[in-house]
């Protein structure tokens, strides 16, 4: 009889973990910022039929790169989870930090077993709050933990060398215009510190705007109003005549389009006590 293939545990882990990270590096990266008005997201994504940023519940969004059946998967679990939470309890009562927790426990479960592959992802949950001091940006890695994020963050292929770039050059209270040329032009740097050219057309773009009067938050930025917002001054002079027309039109748009990655028998958000 053959003597079994012996792997330590901290060396089956260890190799799960690079498997994990190599395959997240493949992926284009995605950026999550603060701004005055709320949580902006920019992910470098030209396909305009698969989301890496989508509308979760009423103030909450989610990012993720890596994999897109497995991310898909977790966002469908999320948006279901908030659903039947809302519904069992009240809106209030789904937070981002209840849906990182979730996350959590199943990336974690995933990664630790030795049935399945770990899952080749890295998520962000944010939570825009009444106030700047109040919004809550989560990092969720391969392995399951948490990170606690404030400002910016980014993940992804170069996040590291994006994540430096931001944190030299964030600051509170930037505009939606500054805040959204920071995010693509940090996503512009490669490895090699050179700089590429990213258009409109190259880049997925939302926020949580606390600004809005709806009790969702969260809408797409989309075609001319994404252009302009790139164009712009740093203090929004230019091109900024028309964003209020087309802005109303935008929303009604990205809102359907949200409620279109809606899973199918959703319950929607009843309060119930």
């Amino acid at each position: 009889m053959s003597t079994p293939f012996y792997v330590s545990p901290q060396q089956a882990m260890a190799d799960r973990a690079e498997y994990a990270r190599k395959g997240i590096a493949r992926g284009r990266s995605v950026v999550v910022l603060q701004y005055s008005d709320g949580i902006l997201f920019v992910a470098e994504n030209p396909s305009r039929a698969l989301h890496k940023v989508s509308e979760i519940y009423d103030r909450i969004a989610f990012a993720a790169v890596g994999k897109y059946n497995e991310f898909e998967n977790l966002r469908i679990g999320g948006v279901r989870y908030a659903d039947l939470r809302g519904y069992t309890y009240d809106r209030e009562d789904v937070t981002a930090r209840g849906l990182a927790n979730v996350y959590a426990q199943t990336l974690g479960t995933i990664f630790s077993s030795g049935a399945e592959k770990p899952y080749e992802v890295e998520l962000i949950v944010a939570e825009v709050g009444e106030t700047p001091a109040d919004d809550q940006i989560f990092r969720l890695p391969h392995d399951g933990s948490i990170v606690d994020e404030h400002g910016s963050v980014a993940v992804g292929g170069n996040s590291d060398q994006i994540s430096t770039y931001l944190d030299q050059r964030h600051r509170e209270g930037m505009t939606l215009a500054e805040g959204l040329k920071l995010a693509a032009e940090s996503l512009a740097r490669d490895n090699n510190g050179g700089e590429r050219e990213l258009t409109s057309k190259q880049l997925e773009v939302a926020v949580l705007d606390r600004s809005r009067p709806q009790q969702r938050k969260f809408r797409r930025i989309l075609g001319s109003q994404l252009s302009r917002l790139l164009e712009e001054d740093g203090d929004g002079s230019a091109g900024a005549s028309g964003a209020d027309d087309a802005e109303g039109a935008e929303d009604a748009a990205a809102d359907k389009d949200a409620a279109a990655e809606k899973p199918a028998g959703g319950t929607g958000s009843k309060k119930k006590k």
